[in-house]
């Protein structure tokens, strides 16, 4: 089963973010993914036009297509411009679990309004119970912020707050995701979570240097950039795909 992921399109009218995830979609219709998540950050300014463009654009895709918020999202309009995303709750968050193939695909919507960095600690509850539910599959968890320090000072000041308690969850002997998959940070990052695989996809918008040291500043060269989960026989393969 290969469940692609895309995050951080952030589009608008005044940048090329459109065309750049055009450019993803037609390289995801050669590999013909059978479910698609969106990790969040899909337009900026809560840009209308952007959100239906976008779901125009991924409908042409032939399989599902799942999508979170990121902190630049506007859940209300992303209501309103997807209609057809009813796996949403009504609670006004936008957390899913759907089972696909041999995947149970676990979307926690992290956002915080108003602010830039995400928190996990209200919806622990939620992700317990759906983890302990009976549903079919492995799960997959998805997330738009970051759940490990990345060493990028200003991106680690906006993370996801209470991983520490995501971590003893999933500690706790329930039933363990098989990975962790985020974005929010605008590069290509892994590294684990409570023993579990926990990865950061790039982003299609322009990447964020690796700034490790304000005092080294490298040169941003990262095309725009996606993740193939490939689940097949209870292991799960997870590729970093420039486009």
């Amino acid at each position: 089963m290969l469940i692609a992921q895309i995050s951080d399109i952030h589009a608008s009218p005044g940048n090329d973010g459109l065309a750049r995830l055009k450019r993803a979609i037609s390289w995801l219709a050669t590999m013909q993914p059978d479910i698609v998540v969106v990790s969040g950050d899909l337009v900026n300014g809560g840009w209308r036009e952007g959100y239906r463009q976008i779901l125009a654009a991924l409908q042409s895709l032939a399989c599902r297509t799942l999508m979170l918020p990121g902190n630049a999202d506007d859940r209300t309009v992303m209501r309103e411009e997807m209609p057809v995303a009813d796996y949403w709750g009504g609670d006004g968050k936008t957390h899913f679990a759907e089972p696909h193939g041999d995947a149970l695909i676990v979307g926690l919507d992290t956002c915080v309004d108003g602010y830039a960095h995400g928190d996990v600690a209200e919806h622990l509850a939620w992700l317990r119970q759906t983890l302990a539910s009976g549903r079919p599959g492995i799960p997959l968890l998805f997330t738009h912020h970051h759940v490990f320090p990345t060493g990028i000072s200003p991106l680690d000041g906006v993370m996801c707050r209470g991983a520490d308690a995501l971590g003893d969850l999933l500690s706790t002997g329930i039933r363990r995701p098989i990975a962790v998959c985020s974005g929010h940070v605008h590069r290509q990052m892994s590294s684990l979570i409570a023993g579990i695989p926990a990865h950061i996809c790039g982003s299609i918008c322009p990447a964020n240097p690796l700034l490790l040291d304000p005092a080294r500043e490298p040169p941003v060269t990262d095309p725009p950039a996606l993740m193939i989960h490939d689940l097949r026989n209870g292991r799960l393969i997870s590729s970093h795909v420039s486009t």
